[in-house]
């Protein structure tokens, strides 16, 4: 006997709206499409849309392969593929969902017009919200011929009243979402379309290039992507072309049927001045060295996540010069709960003690390049008129930095002094830069430090010591406090010295 059961096909119309909240923003979903045309073999993109026109219409067309009717009516589906499937290393997809959610989540009406490569005819599929409300039922239109040429005219003049269009552009791929809800449903009049102009001009812009920065950077057939008057430039936050970013040791890790390599980097000290421009190497226009610290997880060369680190620690002002290149395939996206949106990511427990490990030698490394903030750069220009209280000289001990004795506050009280302050005071000079270079943890290995005492003449630090002791300072604080200030140990005490120490009693 056959079990007794119940039809559950869910409400179109509830289904949907829920889906479609999956943490997208405009620039993440705009993003899942170009995953699309980046998997299509797209060279070029555009994004079009006019803030002042009411309801607001996106395009988003691409020069990539394009796709029959067949294929079009499958991937308007939900889902298209199955996420269990073995992908090409190349496949940004993940859920066959992303063009679907993505596009819902901005929109509740949005058309595919395609054709294949080559092909004269196009072929159209819209997916309307309002309209399964209506039937209540899984339905997607068809679009007629007359609907398809109404939308290439749209098209084609918005791209013509825009500069910088591309040349020879062969439109294969059209994604048109009519009527931006979350613009025009929540906010009016001006702020809407305010809100537009800059969620598209800098926040999407800026957005996209950082997360497709190396297929724009691709010496064959590099990505172009055009919204409306501007091509978009990349960002690399990984400037390799600078001498003074430093690379870590790089590890690789096996991980199931994948390998996850990561490479920590090491931004510059200037880094910290220089970010503070609007238009600098290190920072996107809108973020600061803080927002870009952390993880930067690409999947196919298109980065995942990028910025903080995802939960293994917090971020730190010490940290600021620190990020962690992430290199994972598409062929482990369940063991790192990648989501629909493609803009999360969890590291398993198994890969984080791993994390954790090279997070923290890059942590100590990105921690002893900050501490050379505001210490002038070794160098032998003359341009730099400006006094600095430190500065770094190259020793045969490494990096060490020195008081400089021409800062004018050190000369004014200097010059106040009589001949036995002075030299009492070069003393104090020469301890304060030993317990800095120390403290400043400037070289890679602090014990180097202790190797050698400060160059302090010794017929001074004699007579000084000799004034301390009469003075009434005890021998103990002089070996313990001030001559380990100054670089010396028990062993390398010059032997005047120590016989001046052993011939005084407390």
């Amino acid at each position: 006997m056959d079990r007794k059961y119940e039809d559950a096909v869910p409400t179109p119309e509830f289904l949907i709206k829920s889906i479609a909240e999956q943490g997208y923003s405009l620039e993440t979903s705009i993003s899942d499409l170009i995953d699309n045309s980046i998997s299509a073999n797209a060279d070029k993109i555009e994004i079009l849309i006019d803030p002042d026109s009411y309801p607001f219409t996106l395009f988003l067309v691409d020069n990539g392969g394009g796709m029959s009717e067949s294929v079009l009516k499958r991937c308007m589906q939900f889902p298209s593929t199955s996420p269990e499937n073995s992908r090409e290393k190349a496949d940004l997809g993940r859920f066959g969902l992303g063009m679907k959610t993505a596009s819902f989540a901005q929109t509740r009406r949005f058309t595919v017009i395609s054709k294949e490569k080559g092909a004269d005819e196009y072929s159209a599929r819209t997916w309307d919200v309002d309209y399964l409300k209506k039937k209540g039922s899984w339905r997607i239109l068809v679009n007629t011929r007359e609907e398809i040429l109404e939308y290439l005219d749209k098209y084609r003049a918005l791209s013509a009243g825009y500069f910088n269009k591309f040349d020879d552009f062969e439109p294969n791929t059209i994604v048109v979402w009519q009527k931006l809800y979350k613009f025009e449903d929540y906010l009016d009049g001006k702020d809407r379309t305010d809100s537009l102009k800059k969620q598209i001009t800098e926040i999407t812009t800026e957005y996209l290039a950082l997360v497709f920065h190396r297929f724009m950077e691709r010496k064959i057939c590099p990505l172009k992507i055009r919204v409306n008057n501007k091509f978009i430039e990349p960002f690399n936050p990984f400037p390799i072309s600078q001498t003074d970013l430093r690379l870590i040791e790089s590890k690789q890790k096996n991980f199931k049927s994948d390998i996850i390599s990561l490479e920590g980097y090491v931004l510059p000290v200037r880094s910290i001045q220089e970010s503070k421009e609007i238009h600098n190497i290190w920072t996107t226009k809108s973020r600061g060295l803080m927002d870009m610290e952390g993880l930067y997880i690409y999947r196919s060369d298109r980065i995942i996540l990028f910025g903080g680190w995802n939960g293994i620690i917090r971020k730190s002002p010490r940290l600021q010069l620190a990020r962690l290149k992430v290199e994972v395939g598409n062929k482990i996206d369940d063991l790192l709960h990648l989501n629909v949106a493609k803009s999360q990511i969890s590291i398993p427990y198994d890969l984080r003690m791993g994390f954790l490990k090279y997070i923290a030698e890059l942590k100590e490394q990105a921690e002893k390049e900050y501490y050379n903030r505001g210490i002038r750069k070794i160098s032998s220009a003359k341009s730099d008129s400006v006094p600095h209280l430190f500065e770094r000289y190259a020793t045969n001990r490494g990096t060490q930095i020195e008081i400089n004795n021409e800062f004018p506050l050190v000369q004014h009280i200097r010059n106040s002094m009589d001949h036995e302050q002075q030299k009492m005071f070069g003393l104090l000079l020469k301890m304060v830069s030993s317990l800095v270079n120390k403290l400043g943890r400037v070289n890679e290995d602090d014990n180097r430090l202790n190797n050698s005492p400060e160059s302090a003449d010794e017929s001074d630090l004699y007579n000084t010591i000799q004034k301390l002791l009469s003075s009434g300072t005890s021998k103990e604080v002089i070996r313990q406090a001030i001559l380990p200030a100054l670089g010396y140990r028990l062993d390398n005490i010059p032997p005047h010295i120590n016989q001046l120490l052993n011939l005084k009693n407390d």
